[in-house]
């Protein structure tokens, strides 16, 4: 994530191709253009774009057309206006399918380079949340676990996690270096199926800290609860992530 005062590459828009025969309007043919740029890594996270009245002559448009452009990708996530810096691109966002997947497996299989820093690891008592969604009293005592998990060097999710200690076994080390699901079917666990709530709402000071981001920055939010072939619940998830880096796609049918 780029942050105020850093330094950064410009770099020129090349091969913008604006076809004024369409029905398409202009400031949308611009914004598809540039997006496929920047998530094909043409446009690298972190360079800054000529400004707006340099944009708008290389393209040869109006500034208000152009700035319609910049604000469409501004709001999607893909660009950040910082003051003294100008238009600056942001790394690329995850589009996670709406699966019974980790987040470590869908970033590694689109070759997202994700890292993991485990910042709790222990037995601690189950809150009402976890207590409620695993099945068990309140206070049972439930391995808990909390990671920062980054894409591609960039902060991108804060999880925490409840366990069953007398279903699974994780240690801190694994936990550092592989997904959570990677570990679970290793022991033989078979995930079945899951329960999940998203939401969105301002980042807390703790999460905003270690995100990297300004305090009241949109999260999402998922809470998830992953049940085996057995029907026994063997994690409860307190996700939060950047929304503006993640998104949840799915496919809806008729009944």
């Amino acid at each position: 994530m780029v942050l105020p005062g850093e330094r950064t590459e410009k770099v020129p828009v090349d091969g913008v191709v604006i076809d004024r025969d369409s029905p398409m309007p202009l400031y949308f043919q611009i914004a598809q253009q540039l997006e496929q740029a920047i998530t094909s890594g043409a446009l690298p996270a972190g360079c800054r774009l000529d400004n707006e009245i340099e944009l708008a002559d290389q393209l040869a448009v109006s500034r208000p057309t152009l700035r319609k452009a910049i604000e469409t990708l501004v709001r999607q996530g893909l660009l950040v206006r910082r003051r003294g810096l100008g238009t600056v691109v942001m790394a690329r966002p995850v589009r996670r399918p709406l699966a019974l997947t980790s987040l470590f497996d869908d970033l590694a299989s689109t070759g997202r380079a994700p890292t993991t820093e485990v910042l709790e690891f222990g037995l601690g008592p189950a809150d009402h949340d976890a207590a409620a969604a695993l099945g068990i009293p309140e206070g049972t005592e439930v391995i808990v676990v909390e990671r920062l998990r980054r894409s591609d060097g960039e902060p991108l999710a804060l999880m925490r996690n409840y366990l069953p200690p007398a279903l699974v076994s994780v240690d801190r080390e694994s936990l550092g270096e592989y997904g959570l699901y990677q570990l679970l079917r290793r022991q033989g666990v078979t995930l079945h199926l899951a329960n999940q709530q998203v939401s969105a709402r301002p980042a807390r000071p703790r999460e905003a800290r270690l995100l990297g981001v300004p305090r009241n920055t949109t999260v999402l939010t998922i809470h998830r609860t992953t049940y085996d072939s057995a029907g026994r619940a063997v994690e409860y998830g307190a996700h939060c992530y950047l929304a503006a880096r993640y998104s949840v796609e799915m496919t809806l049918v008729t009944r």
